[in-house]
């Protein structure tokens, strides 16, 4: 797993940035210096100046293997 600074959605960006305006409203300090009050904001900033990241899980889904039904051939005459 690595940090990864680059998003690859929209919702991915949301997210990040929600979780990190939930920790600014819990008291954790802001990293960059910023023109709003507001920790939604304050985040955004964050995000923007590359002080915040996230670890993207490495999943593999694996599918089970289901053996195909028996395709019945009819002869054309």
């Amino acid at each position: 797993m690595s940090v990864e600074q680059e998003f690859d959605s929209n919702f991915r960006y949301v997210m990040v940035a929600a979780r990190r305006a939930r920790q600014l409203q819990n008291g954790s300090p802001a990293l960059v210096a910023s023109r709003s009050a507001k920790a939604c904001k304050v985040a955004q900033d964050e995000i923007a100046a590359g002080k915040v990241g996230y670890i993207k899980k490495e999943t593999q889904v694996l599918k089970p293997e289901v053996a195909a039904p028996e395709i019945p051939k009819f002869a054309i005459s």
